[in-house]
């Protein structure tokens, strides 16, 4: 894919809940903040930049959550882009607070949940959030609780769909009884496939499927990584990096899956968005997805 040509809508197209087209390969903010999701960017300008390349690369989904920051993603994404153009949808996520680098807990408590919307927002700069998915569900609180809260935003039009993450089926299809469900956010990639079963479920019902974590976190570009060299011989093989060799299996892999890739890099970002056009013989991938053998 020349710099001419690169555009996110080589990916194709999804439609979230049925109305709400986006192209396939959006970004994830994550690691737009510091370390551990944690502090501001160790670039704030190079930070604003991914964004609005992100939008130039023809990006219409941007994920991002209160707890990236926490706050500081949302901030940054509502400073840089609003106005937001036309058929851009930013996602968000409440439901999990921060108490430093990597530590979290989670909180589905009704009060706290509307306050998170709210916040979140304001924060954006919005007046409805297209996407708002519960972070995680929190044990300790009923899940009518923590849907009754986000189905009362829903019927107030401040949220148009809801999501969940890190879910099992049983789990889904206990929170449609309460509220409709559009996405699921689970860790998935090449070479973490412990969510196949999920899916699976939300392939047969049409619900989109965010990967998250969708290279492994960098794991699989070492050289002490079982799945390394034959991935990296087959990246080569189509002048492409693993990273872009995973993000295009995912695009491959169902047409339920909207790859999330995060970066805080313009350089990787572009990298990241080429891979949508990445084409792969059907024995190659077969051999990939033999080499990058899932996690138990």
């Amino acid at each position: 894919m020349t710099p001419q040509t690169l555009s996110a809508a080589a990916s194709g197209t999804f439609r979230i809940g049925g109305d709400l087209p986006v192209r396939r390969l959006g970004y994830g903010t994550m690691r737009l903040v510091g370390e551990g999701a944690w502090g501001e960017p160790a670039n704030p300008e190079e930070a604003k930049r991914v964004l609005r390349r992100a939008v130039e690369l023809g990006v219409t989904l941007i994920d991002t959550a209160d707890a990236y920051g926490p706050e500081i993603a949302e901030r940054i994404i509502g400073e840089t882009l609003a106005p937001f153009p036309q058929g851009l949808v930013i996602a968000t996520k409440g439901g999990v607070t921060r108490q430093g680098p990597a530590k979290t807990e989670y909180v589905g408590r009704a009060g706290y949940l509307i306050q998170c919307v709210e916040m979140s927002l304001r924060r954006l700069k919005l007046e409805r959030i297209d996407l708002y998915q519960l972070h995680r569900i929190d044990s300790r609180t009923p899940l009518e609780e923590s849907l009754g809260a986000l189905s009362l935003m829903r019927q107030q039009g401040k949220i148009r769909h809801i999501g969940l993450s890190e879910v099992t089926p049983n789990e889904i299809e206990e929170a449609q009884k309460i509220v409709p469900i559009v996405s699921v956010q689970n860790r998935y990639s090449l070479t973490d496939r412990r969510h196949e079963k999920t899916l699976a479920w939300c392939e047969e019902r049409g619900i989109g499927f965010l990967p998250w974590y969708p290279i492994a976190g960098g794991k699989i570009f070492r050289p002490d990584h079982p799945a390394a060299a034959a991935l990296a011989r087959l990246a080569d093989g189509h002048g492409a990096s693993v990273a872009q060799l995973s993000i295009a299996w995912l695009l491959r892999r169902s047409p339920v899956i909207l790859p999330i890739p995060g970066t805080s890099k313009v350089v990787h970002l572009e990298e990241n968005i080429a891979a949508a056009g990445l084409k792969l013989s059907d024995e190659e991938w077969a051999e990939a997805e033999a080499a990058a053998t899932p996690q138990d």
